[in-house]
């Protein structure tokens, strides 16, 4: 960890996020620890989840409450630190943005207040129906956004992953993301085993054409 912060350091690369532990284990706290001794504030850690389907109000209340529970050290590590965590959709029921709002806000009305979401397009395909009506609910909490080729049922029909522009959904959600309002850090993810820097440019070359067409500079 120390050598990749170095690393960064030499090549003027901020450290935005950090995937991290989903309890204050032991390798959460050594992260910190780097966090710490390299003197890095402000950086995201992105904390998943999972849990099944509830099926009343009862099970949704509880449900909240023992995330929020499970969240609160970390929120509460973080803070020393001068960091924030975002939660990270990864599916499940943690994996929608209503509940991980409902944490958020149950712990705010506790006082912790260092917390957010970073949403992850290529987890978003069961809420791309929904996805302007879920952008109003996330933009005050939103701290990232991962931007992902869109297509749908892509996660059933081994198109969970696409570079970006090879989605036939892209251009109308980078709109909705656009038309929404929100700014702030703008994520592209590898996940694959795809060398990083020929996927990145992939990537962004895709973003590229995407945003000129949303300019109407292109068809």
């Amino acid at each position: 960890f120390d050598e990749e912060i170095e690393k960064l350091k030499q090549h003027n690369i901020r450290l935005l996020a950090w995937w991290f532990p989903n309890v204050l284990n032991d390798e959460a706290r050594l992260i910190l620890d780097v966090l710490k001794r390299h003197e890095l504030r402000g950086v995201q850690l992105w904390v998943s989840g999972g849990g099944g389907a509830v099926q009343n109000e009862a099970e949704q209340r509880a449900q909240v409450v023992a995330e929020a529970q499970r969240i609160r050290p970390i929120a509460e590590a973080a803070a020393q630190q001068g960091c924030a965590v975002a939660l990270y959709n990864h599916g499940g029921w943690f994996g929608e943005p209503e509940n991980q709002i409902a944490i958020i806000e149950h712990l705010k009305s506790q006082g912790v207040t260092n917390l957010g979401i970073v949403y992850n397009q290529h987890h978003g395909h069961d809420h791309l129906d929904r996805f302007p009506h879920l952008m109003r609910l996330m933009k005050p909490h939103l701290l990232a956004f991962n931007l992902n080729g869109m297509t749908r049922n892509g996660d059933k029909i081994g198109k969970k992953i696409l570079p970006l522009g090879q989605g036939d959904l892209d251009l109308d959600l980078l709109r909705h993301l656009c038309d929404s309002g929100w700014v702030g850090p703008i994520g592209i993810l590898n996940h694959t085993d795809e060398d990083a820097e020929t996927r990145l440019r992939e990537n962004l070359d895709g973003l590229d054409r995407l945003v000129a067409r949303l300019k109407g500079k292109t068809r």
